[in-house]
């Protein structure tokens, strides 16, 4: 059999099985369904400063859909989650998704199981009406080998299946030490996508935080059909320090558009984030107005 009629054989059979392992909620979704969003990190000193003018003020510019990045101590941004999923709610807001990094402190080696406090995290997740769970960092003592971080994705699907329990699915986000090779072989991504559940784990793509390490976004869709529920929508640049760093979509280097577009066309994307860290001068309000203007413009 030819290679390239192998791989659509195989692709065509990872999208079935994709779509089959989808949880109900996202199955009731239009097919062509988009939630288009921004990561609060973006806004994170207007939000520890005054959060409800913060959330106002995005609600203003015509945002639906928050991504949140700060829940201690069982409160998002200093609320329990019923308060603030009523904050939200009179604000027009919604929040499918959030960021609680999954750490070594939250799985029990001995017992085999999670600790309470990362079973307050999913518990808590559900209460604010989240439908993914996404764990945005990966303790260096479970990818010190690429047998470690085999065992450990292991934990990644059990998370999975705690958090179908409450109708919610877990993902992993990445940064750009995952597109680096461990042991000389597979990158810490190779392994995160062959050995986590399609069924129990999604992938959030940051696709801007993979341009500085030269991983293509564009391929790694290709030839992951069904993994990418959610992307963080982020363009790069490079700035005077010759460091990357976050722009205004459209603005830098990425092939923000095409990503998008292949994510919905086979990655099984739905959730796009907007994120974006550093500013040139704008303010972070300001940038997000930007982002959003841009993306409304691109048909998001």
């Amino acid at each position: 059999m030819p290679t390239s009629r192998r791989k659509f054989i195989q692709q065509t059979a990872m999208g079935v099985l994709a779509t089959a392992s989808i949880p109900q909620w996202l199955q009731a979704a239009a097919p062509n369904k988009t939630l288009t969003g921004v990561q609060l990190y973006s806004v994170r000193a207007d939000m520890k400063k005054n959060p409800l003018a913060t959330l106002k003020a995005v609600a203003e510019m015509g945002y639906k859909y928050v991504e949140h990045a700060y829940y201690i101590n069982r409160k998002f941004y200093g609320y329990t989650p019923n308060e603030f999923k009523t904050i939200l709610n009179d604000m027009g807001l919604t929040m499918p998704s959030g960021h609680t990094v999954m750490s070594a402190s939250h799985w029990d080696m001995a017992k085999k199981d999670f600790t309470d406090e990362w079973k307050y995290t999913v518990e808590d997740a559900a209460i604010a009406g989240q439908e993914l769970v996404i764990s945005p960092s990966l303790d260096e003592k479970f990818r010190k080998s690429a047998d470690d971080l085999k065992r450990f994705m292991d934990v990644f699907n059990k998370s999975g299946e705690l958090c179908r329990k409450s109708g919610m699915r877990f993902g992993y986000h990445n940064h750009n030490f995952e597109f680096s090779k461990i042991d000389g072989a597979l990158t810490t991504y190779d392994i995160i996508l062959k050995y986590t559940d399609p069924a129990a784990v999604i992938l959030q793509l940051d696709f801007g935080n993979l341009f500085e390490t030269g991983a293509d976004a564009l391929a790694i869709i290709q030839n992951n059909p069904g993994r990418f529920v959610s992307m963080h929508v982020k363009d790069e640049i490079k700035n005077e320090k010759g460091e990357f760093e976050s722009t205004v979509l459209g603005k830098g280097g990425q092939k923000v558009k095409e990503i998008i577009a292949l994510g919905k066309k086979i990655g099984g994307t739905q959730h796009l984030i907007v994120e974006q860290e550093s500013y040139q001068g704008l303010t972070p309000l300001a940038s997000i107005q930007e982002d959003l203007a841009v993306m409304k413009k691109w048909g998001y």
